[in-house]
């Protein structure tokens, strides 16, 4: 393996104001290449009640100016309000709409801080663009090619996040804490004396920053209609507030008693039903998906078997993966799992090597 990051570079971090995207800077700087932050700027609320820091909030934009400020590199702010509403917000609203659970981090990454964002990258200058993701990328000088890995702590690796990366865009991407855990980083910024050092962990979705989904929901023009639960016999047994309101998987808040643990195990938004039934009925022998990306093959391979995850924090199972050209891929399960969930994503590995990813169409 090789990392080919030898010769310095010119690189600019993608700043949220966090420990980690901070640490991530401090160490390229370190390694002696020429270093620039830059922060998204979102134009977020703050969540007054909330203890937990915005990602790309006024605050981050200021924290990260300040880290920046420490290690004597220039700090950019770009304005991608309007961007993350027509790539992420619009998508995000739609999907729920329609009774899906979408990953808006997933969608992040993908089209926006490494599409929109590298492209203005490049013309600020960069060679490449770096952020605090606890993941890897390495040359393969056996296989000749570039490759996405799982990062040295299983417990805060994010590469199922990641999927997304387009394969051409490998080489130009660095994620310096791949090799550390979360402890470490933090330790490494207190040596360091980096004021974002026990700044708490930003929380996962940005742009609802009280985690009040449903307002957030209807103060984007979603307004479902109730409808029916039905049970997996087809008997009508309840009224259900709206699709949007519910995801695969659920127990909690559905404010019927059947005599036994319910779940949602199906949403059906053309007849607005939500089918429940007892937890076996969340088991499937596979899933359909679309979308695909392929981000550590470097050819075009049908059938094959790999580690999946289902979900971010999903145990790895084994399937068989059949890819089509038109971006379609089938998969099928080793085991049964319970709750695939369409909108999230199923990613497939190669060991710790992530080969790619779609979003999943339905489960089977």
């Amino acid at each position: 393996m090789d990392k080919k990051t030898e010769r310095p570079r010119r690189i600019l971090v993608a700043m949220s104001g966090g420990v980690d995207s901070s640490m991530a800077a401090a160490l390229l700087c370190e390694a002696g290449h020429d270093v620039s932050g830059v922060t998204m700027c979102f134009e977020l609320p703050e969540a007054e009640e909330s203890r937990r820091p915005v990602c790309c909030g006024l605050s981050a934009i200021e924290d990260a100016r300040r880290v920046c400020r420490v290690l004597g590199i220039q700090h950019h702010v770009l304005n991608y309000g309007d961007v993350l509403q027509s790539l992420v917000v619009d998508d995000f609203v739609a999907e729920y709409s329609r009774g899906r659970t979408p990953n808006p981090c997933v969608r992040c990454n993908r089209f926006l801080k490494f599409g929109r964002l590298w492209e203005d990258a490049k013309g600020l200058g960069a060679e490449a663009l770096a952020t605090g993701h606890y993941a890897s990328i390495m040359y393969n000088s056996g296989a000749g090619r570039w490759e996405l890995r799982k990062a040295a702590d299983r417990r805060k690796d994010q590469s199922y996040f990641l999927y997304g990366i387009p394969r051409e865009l490998l080489p130009s991407v660095m994620f310096p804490l791949g090799a550390f855990t979360k402890e470490q980083v933090r330790a490494m910024a207190r040596e360091r004396s980096l004021p974002v050092a026990e700044r708490p962990d930003s929380q996962d979705i940005c742009f609802i920053p009280d985690g009040k989904y449903r307002d957030f929901l209807a103060a984007h023009g979603v307004v479902d209609a109730p409808g029916d639960f039905v049970d997996h016999a087809g008997k009508v047994v309840g009224r259900h507030g709206g699709v949007s309101h519910y995801t695969v998987g659920q127990r909690e808040g559905l404010g019927i008693a059947l005599g036994y643990p319910a779940y949602v195990y199906r949403i059906d938004p053309a007849a607005n039903r939500v089918l429940v039934g007892p937890q076996e009925k969340l088991l499937c022998v596979g899933l359909e998906a679309r979308e695909l990306n392929l981000v550590s093959m470097n050819f075009f391979q049908e059938t094959f078997e790999a580690g999946l995850k289902i979900r971010y924090n999903h145990t790895d199972i084994k399937g068989l993966v059949t890819l089509a050209e038109s971006g379609r891929v089938q998969v099928r399960f080793l085991e049964p799992q319970r709750a695939v969930t369409p909108g999230q994503s199923v990613v497939f590995y190669d060991g710790d090597m992530l080969l790619g990813g779609a979003v999943i169409e339905r489960s089977v």
